[in-house]
């Protein structure tokens, strides 16, 4: 009997203040809660790690299930809590099934921490040169492995190859394989390779300098002053797995396994992206050209306006006409018979 397997992915992405230092649910998420299970599925389940909380200090999860599931996703063995959908106890008296979670208090703990990570920033002051700082962690207890590193740097930040470093634990850790390919001025961007090897349970640091280009004013985005973006770096590695599994029990379970990646006990490969970097490049003053012409303008209004008007205006001599005093008084006079004033 062929077996035919419908996956279907919605990613959601979350402000991480909102569900981490409060009360977590379905309902927040999506803003309604389940009512039915898949009609089409055989198998209809709601997964809740619960690794971190094995005696409830942490977090109050409800409704309350006891049905709980085991299986190692990306090398660290993880515990969850299952909702079976099909089981029409699981939605309760009023039919609906709202997952919720509740801190108990205001530390919420560590959260999962993976094997591999990475995390990028630039230093140094200035607007003439800098640093771009890569921190690769390796938490493995036991196992180092190799990680391949992928740079990929704008022509306008030049890169000083030579000042290349690599240190692991306080100690230089020389690349096994560097591949560098230069930058061509508004062609190509830098591309940086290297393949390096990390301790267990450390640290790598590595470290470029670099130069900011002068860009034509041209070249420049709206928002020059908000600074330019450069891509992430890209890590791939074999991440050698902490504990080891049966890779039989996945054969039972193929949509958990593809929701959660359980491969081999030797390893498995993991592909990391850093976060972008924003730096700021030399930007020009772009309301001089402004001021430059306001201050033109009104210099030429002033000065041709007052010579326009030299030249083209008639002066007449009028004789000022008396006042309301002297007008009554030659009233006056008139009635009287004398000459005017």
């Amino acid at each position: 009997r062929e077996r035919r397997l419908l996956g279907q992915t919605v990613p959601s992405v979350h402000v991480m203040a909102v569900f981490v230092l409060s009360e977590w649910s379905l309902f927040k998420m999506f803003s309604r809660t389940l009512t039915e299970p898949c009609p089409l599925a055989s198998s209809s389940k709601v997964y809740v790690d619960v690794t971190d909380n094995p005696q409830g200090e942490l977090f109050e999860l409800s409704p309350a299930t006891s049905t709980l599931s085991q299986a190692v996703v990306l090398g660290d063995r993880r515990t969850y809590s299952v909702y079976d959908l099909r089981d029409p106890e699981s939605f309760g008296i009023l039919r609906s099934l709202n997952v919720l979670l509740k801190w108990k208090g205001q530390d919420n703990g560590d959260m999962l921490r993976p094997l591999l990570h990475a995390e990028r920033y630039v230093g140094g002051y200035g607007l003439q040169t800098g640093d771009i700082h890569t921190l690769i962690y390796n938490h493995h207890p036991f196992r180092a492995f190799p990680v391949l590193l992928l740079e990929t740097v704008p022509w306008y930040l030049r890169l000083y190859i030579h000042t290349l470093s690599v240190t692991s634990k306080g100690h230089e850790n020389k690349p096994s394989y560097i591949h560098y390919q230069p930058s061509k001025d508004r062609l190509r961007p830098h591309l940086l390779e290297m393949l390096l090897q990390l301790p267990p349970n450390s640290v790598t640091k590595v470290t470029v300098q670099f130069e900011r280009a002068l860009l034509k004013w041209t070249e420049y985005t709206p928002d020059p002053n908000h600074g330019f973006y450069v891509g992430s770096s890209v890590l791939s590695a074999l991440v050698p797995s902490v504990v080891a599994m049966d890779t039989n029990s996945t054969n039972d379970r193929p949509l958990f396994s593809s929701f959660f990646p359980c491969l081999e006990e030797s390893g498995y490969f993991m592909r990391v992206y850093t976060e972008p970097l924003l730096v700021n490049l030399p930007t020009p003053d772009f309301s001089m050209p402004y001021n430059v012409i306001c201050l033109t303008c009104t210099v030429v209004a002033v000065g041709y306006g007052s010579l326009y008007n030299l030249l083209t205006r008639t002066f007449q001599v009028e004789e000022p006409s008396g006042g309301m005093a002297k007008r009554l008084a030659n009233t006056i006079r008139r009635l009287r018979g004398v000459p005017l004033l």
